[in-house]
């Protein structure tokens, strides 16, 4: 028998999530009391209500909050939560790449950080928050309040701090700072000639000891920057013990206010005595609703790594676009109906081979705003016009350049193929689903409302998807899970033409394929020339690079299938096998 859960707990103070939600851990609850004693009140979120044909806005709850809390809601067309659990309990998918050394893993940081907005909106699927239907897709804006322990002077709303009831000091702060410590990344921080100073168009609040320190001890300005940009957070929780540490021996009071600067990217130096290497970690995606799909745009962003340190591909644009396509990518149904800024010209292959003719123009234009320009999230992936070729072909060009294997490259292809179809509108976000869900719904009275009978009947559906036990189409396309056998162990994914393959033991797909390791190809992508060289020959290897790059740029729109595929795979090898 469970107790009746208890609203306004000691720690969070919620109106809605009782104080038994929160991890047990002491960190969760820790977290989540000090950011409300930080900013002397409870977090105050505000997401946008979705106006449907019958939505009744004086018929929907108000709350009238009193003493040192959040004010009352003063409109009632937002979606007001108050407790760190309604962002930090959403669910994300973050992957890290450890980059070969920090030169490497600070241009991966600067490259990914352009693509965030854009995997955000592809991967939308946070339409409804507190039983009602939001006018956005996906949570980054709901976390981002959740956490924000912004002082009213960091907020920029007072010029001086108060001393709250029972307090024996004001509150922290001297200077505003623009955005809640979970938030997209402010400065790009790459040693790379193509990082032009123009791109860093943020003003980034610093802590001045911190930067000072840092260029004292040779730390090179604009990572000094970054790290100084950390410190203007104070730290949210420290176990006693660990209060005092040796820094000469722990990187843990880094670590304390690194890990608590929840944003868009991050920058992961190696511990210390550890031989972990310098990663790279890419943070903006929706969890989805199947293991296939997450696996999809996982394998999609290595393989986008692969490529940007292939080509050498430029994705710089001013930092304060990619902002603005952070808040583009919260629109709902982003990923069909919105554009995004990008770089309208990547030029791969400039340095090593040249352009590609006369009118392509060697050189970056001189005013970073004439760089580029908007463009759909199809645009993006697929391509848009001659001079534009879109990363997916790019994708398909490296595949047949490292000669990858044929097992592998089905796999690849069938991701790659199910995500293009999301950036066309062939298969739809999870948030498109569940909007087509609930209004298809019914009990739903196109009032904005999601009942407990929606809700329970939605989270049914998403359960039965996830374990293969109902195939949908809309999302999914032709692509199915395979059910969870009675073992409760996952068989692979099966597809129309292969339906074969769900048959596969766990067992057998643990051993993998019958490889000899010394006939391993290079997967790792090095760049161009670092891989391939400048010989004598380098004419005639641009050219073939080239030729597959224009070949997949003309049929973005083709099933690639290994067996059918003719280019380099009949061309004489020149990457050497590892």
């Amino acid at each position: 028998m469970y107790k009746r859960a208890v609203l306004c707990g000691p720690v969070s103070e919620s109106l809605f999530l009782p104080d038994s939600l929160i991890n047990p851990h002491p960190r969760f609850g820790t977290l989540t009391r000090n950011i409300r004693k930080r900013r002397g009140k409870k977090v105050d979120i505000a997401v946008p209500l979705f106006i449907d044909e019958n939505t009744d806005i004086d018929k929907l709850p108000s709350y009238s909050v009193t003493s040192r809390c959040n004010k009352s809601m003063t409109t009632r067309k937002e979606i007001y939560m108050d407790s760190m659990g309604f962002g930090m309990g959403c669910c994300c998918l973050q992957v890290t790449f450890q980059a070969r050394d920090l030169k490497e893993s600070r241009h991966l940081y600067d490259q990914l950080a352009v693509l965030c907005p854009i995997f955000l909106a592809l991967t939308a699927g946070t339409p409804v928050f507190k039983g009602l239907l939001a006018d956005t897709d996906v949570r980054w804006s709901t976390i981002s309040q959740s956490v924000d322990c912004r002082t009213p002077v960091e907020v920029g709303c007072v010029d001086k701090n108060i001393t709250l009831p029972g307090a024996e000091m004001p509150q922290r702060g001297t200077k505003k700072i623009r955005k809640s410590r979970y938030d997209s990344i402010d400065s790009y921080i790459s040693t790379s000639p193509l990082l032009k100073p123009e791109y860093n168009d943020n003003e980034t609040e610093i802590h001045e000891p911190t930067l000072k320190k840092l260029l004292d001890n040779g730390v090179d300005e604009t990572l000094a920057r970054h790290i100084a940009h950390l410190f203007i957070r104070d730290p949210l929780v420290i176990f006693s013990d660990r209060v005092h540490v040796k820094d000469d021996a722990t990187t843990e009071h880094f670590e304390n206010i690194q890990s608590t600067n929840w944003q868009t990217m991050r920058w992961k130096p190696p511990p210390l005595e550890s031989d972990m290497g310098w990663r790279v970690e890419f943070r903006p995606m929706e969890m989805q609703l199947t293991d296939f799909e997450n696996a999809a745009y996982t394998v999609f962003v290595v393989l986008l790594t692969r490529v940007i340190l292939f080509f050498d591909l430029n994705l710089y644009i001013p930092i304060s676009k990619v902002d603005e396509n952070m808040k583009t990518a919260h629109k709902m149904d982003a990923v069909l109906k919105e554009k995004f800024y990008f770089r309208e010209n990547l030029v791969p292959l400039e340095a090593q081979c040249g352009p590609m003719d006369e009118s392509e123009g060697g050189e970056s234009a001189d005013n970073a705003d004439d760089e580029y320009e908007l463009m759909t999230i199809e645009e993006i992936l697929l391509g848009k016009g001659d001079a534009f070729p879109g990363l997916v072909p790019l994708i398909w060009a490296y595949l047949d350049i490292i000669d990858c294997y044929e097992e592998t490259r089905l796999l690849v292809e069938k991701y790659v193929d199910f995500i293009s179809d999301r950036a066309k509108g062939d298969i739809l976000t999870p948030a498109r689903w569940i909007r087509n869900f609930i209004s298809s719904h019914p009990d739903y009275k196109k009032d904005s409302i999601v009942s407990k009978k929606i809700e329970h009947d939605l989270v049914k559906r998403c359960i039965d998807i996830s374990n293969g036990e109902l195939h949908e189409p809309s999302l999914l396309g032709d692509n199915r899970v395979c059910p969870l056998n009675e073992n409760k162990e996952l068989d692979r994914l099966e597809t129309k033409n292969q339906p074969e393959l769900c048959r596969a033991s766990s067992a057998n797909l643990a051993d993998g394929p019958d490889i000899n390791p010394k006939d391993m190809k290079r997967l790792r992508g090095a760049s161009f020339q670092e891989d391939v060289g400048m010989s004598a020959q380098h004419a005639y290897k641009c050219a073939v690079v080239r030729s597959l790059i224009e070949k997949y740029k003309s049929e973005p729109q083709r099933k690639h299938v290994l067996k059918e595929t003719l280019g380099f795979a009949n061309t004489p090898a020149f990457l050497a096998s590892k």
